[in-house]
């Protein structure tokens, strides 16, 4: 088997386990040290060690085969360049990609925040009515959560109507249907 050949095989190897891991959610870079109990509530990261122990795992791997496979191949098939200096490239660059791929996971990591169910309780909310509800009928409020208006469709909690514009809190929300009340029926 020719060096090209075998640079291919590690590019084919690499670049099908990089896809793998993205497509089932497991390209967790330079992510070492993570502990928790089975729902996830509580998280311990470890940063001690050297940041090279921090980077070798399965997907700096895949990543590294994929780098160190396609310079190879491309300098081995393209370039007159000697078969060593060639193997040091593809081993440099190979872990430069690696290494440049993981940093930007860890960068996105940072900014990752658990959610939490409390969050997206529903109960409590106030919105404001943007579609009439009719009495018994269903119209439409909408909600600020998060810096973003959402829409969610409403009932009256008394089966009577509300108008456009009227601040609302919902009491309870059921199968998609939030069943709200007028923010003066609440503070009376």
């Amino acid at each position: 088997m020719s060096w090209s050949n075998i640079y291919l095989l590690c590019f084919t190897v690499g670049a099908l386990w990089s896809l793998a891991a993205v497509l089932l959610g497991g390209m967790h870079l330079g992510h070492s040290g993570h502990v928790g109990p089975a729902h996830g509530h509580a998280h311990v990261h470890s940063h001690s060690g050297h940041w090279l122990s921090r980077m070798i795992n399965p997907s700096f791997a895949a990543v590294f085969l994929a780098w160190f496979g396609g310079v190879g191949y491309l300098l081995t098939r393209h370039s007159g360049v000697q078969f060593w200096i060639t193997l040091l490239l593809a081993i440099a660059l190979g872990v430069f990609g690696a290494w440049i791929l993981s940093k930007f996971l860890r960068f996105l990591q940072s900014r990752e925040q658990p959610l939490d169910p409390a969050d997206y309780e529903m109960v409590g909310v106030l919105g404001r009515v943007s579609s009439p509800i009719r009495p018994n009928g269903i119209g439409e409020v909408i909600y600020v959560r998060d810096g973003a208006r959402t829409p969610i469709f409403a009932r009256s909690e008394d089966g009577k109507e509300i108008g456009r514009g009227e601040e609302v809190v919902v009491t309870r929300y059921e199968k998609g249907i939030a069943y709200v009340r007028t923010w003066e029926a609440m503070t009376q």
